[in-house]
């Protein structure tokens, strides 16, 4: 009886261990490769220090306007780290985090604005208080393709002395911050609007 019973076992017991004991996928597919394997979806940052090559239609007053905080950030692609102030204006830089609702929202619009002021505008990310893994996969699944910079000490809103995410900072040619908004998710129409007002420069929505 017991060497009836120990037959009828064993061939569950290799089953489930043929279930656990491989690192492939439960559907026999090759497991997801981590973030730090997958190619980055954001552009390197080589090209922030580089002016957009056209002048804003109608630039703003040349009064105002402090010079953006003394830091230098790493990049997320890698490579040298980046001081901000030698980011090339004008300029919109985002700061956001995968684990933020609004920030989530409001990415594909600047996303948009990069491809349509490709030239007269710069859009950079600053991604803040974010895992590696996170921050990968919203750049994958929303086809944020920017550049995007990591600040995991919150020290560019500690120097601008704001707590709030998502935050963007409008940036003129000469290097000084003409506007900060932390209202929300921003979408076309008013990230439009913004960039007119503060930087001078009309985008088509």
């Amino acid at each position: 009886m017991n060497r009836r019973l120990a037959l009828l076992v064993l061939p569950l017991l290799l089953t489930v261990a043929g279930c656990t004991g491989s690192g492939s996928a439960s559907d026999g597919s090759a497991p997801r490769p981590t973030a730090a394997e997958r190619p980055s979806p954001f552009q390197d940052c080589a090209a922030l220090g580089t002016a957009p090559t056209a002048s804003p239609v109608a630039a703003p007053p040349a009064t105002g306007g402090a010079a953006l905080p003394d830091l230098t950030l790493a990049c997320f692609t890698g490579g040298a780290p980046i001081a901000l102030r030698s980011v090339a204006g004008p300029a919109v830089i985002n700061v956001w985090a995968s684990w933020c609702p609004p920030c989530r929202k409001e990415l594909p619009a600047f996303q948009r604005l990069s491809e349509r002021a490709a030239g007269r505008l710069q859009v950079v990310g600053v991604n803040s208080r974010d895992s590696r893994g996170g921050a990968q996969s919203i750049g994958e699944d929303f086809g944020v393709r920017f550049p995007v910079l990591v600040d995991q000490g919150e020290a560019l809103q500690r120097e601008l002395k704001r707590n709030a995410i998502p935050m963007t900072i409008f940036v003129d040619a000469q290097g000084r911050v003409r506007h900060v908004d932390a209202t929300g998710a921003l979408d076309d129409a008013r990230l439009a609007e913004l960039v007119r007002v503060h930087l001078g420069l009309g985008v088509p929505v």
